[in-house]
């Protein structure tokens, strides 16, 4: 038995096992020292599983076995036939992911503080991570008395103007994969699947969403889709307010301001031509 201070900072403690390998009773223990292999060889530009064995404190078999997992996913590739292991190309589409969700924010931002100063109400911009819709920006309007700070918060999909613009040009399994189940928030909420399909159906013929009490009683969003240079849906922007003041005649003014404006930000990042 050994105790040991993982990358994290955290106490990590181990058995060995007959083969020279390791257990635990928590699996932060190998999601630490595989994170401590990528920061190894980003450092060093290529390692062999002794050097990296030593670096990690561990037998060569569990370094070993470490690094089958992450080759695995192709985060690591040997050199050759050295027995000598670099960073993959996992990794950049890993920090592409990321870079194109900076690229949103910093392209949308702009666009998001003039449609929150024309409309006067709150403008989020959401994208979809598996079950969930997140938050990736928000831009208070003049009209908002005290607005909640929804970014880095998720959302349901199927309940909010965000996750229907998200859901809406998924294939029948990607849907079904990404709503495991349909929980009622309110009477106005969508719980069946086929009503759903029917909403996702007027999303896409209309080129935005509407969600009205749905997810909380007197709040009212629109949200339209912002797309990727090869035409994806990557995101959704929305508006948001109480429904006593986003009613029938202020949404038919406010929409196509946010229809427009999403269409900015999805030329402004390669989509369609501008014209």
């Amino acid at each position: 038995m050994a105790a040991e201070v993982g990358a994290n900072g955290a106490t990590l403690v181990t058995a060995e096992t007959p083969d020279g390998g390791e257990q635990s009773g928590t699996t932060v223990q190998s999601v630490d020292r595989a994170l401590t292999i990528l920061e190894l060889l980003a450092r060093d530009g290529e390692a062999g599983v002794t050097e990296i064995a030593g670096g990690l404190g561990v037998h060569k078999s569990t370094a070993f076995r470490l690094l089958a997992t992450l080759e695995a996913h192709r985060l690591v590739e040997q050199v050759g036939d050295r027995g000598r292991y670099r960073l993959g190309v996992g990794n950049l589409r890993l920090a592409g992911a990321t870079t194109a969700r900076l690229d949103l924010v910093t392209e949308a931002r702009p666009v998001c503080r003039q449609l929150a100063s024309d409309t006067g109400e709150t403008v989020n911009i959401t994208v979809r991570s598996e079950t969930s819709a997140l938050y990736l920006d928000q831009v208070a309007g003049s009209s908002a008395l005290q607005s909640h700070n929804w970014v880095g918060q998720h959302i349901p999909l199927h309940a909010t103007s965000n996750g229907k613009v998200l859901l809406s040009e998924l294939s029948e399994a990607e849907l079904k994969a990404a709503l495991r189940e349909l929980p009622r928030f309110t009477d106005a909420t969508i719980t069946t699947r086929p009503r759903l399909r029917e909403e996702l159906a007027k999303v896409r013929a209309a080129g935005y969403a509407l969600a009205i009490d749905e997810l909380e009683l007197g709040l009212t969003a629109a949200a339209a889709p912002i797309r990727s240079a090869h035409g994806d849906i990557i995101a959704s922007m929305s508006i948001s307010g109480p429904t006593f003041r986003l009613d029938d005649d202020r949404l038919a003014e406010a929409v196509p301001m946010l229809v427009a404006a999403a269409t900015e930000v999805s030329h402004r990042l390669g989509w369609g031509q501008r014209i």
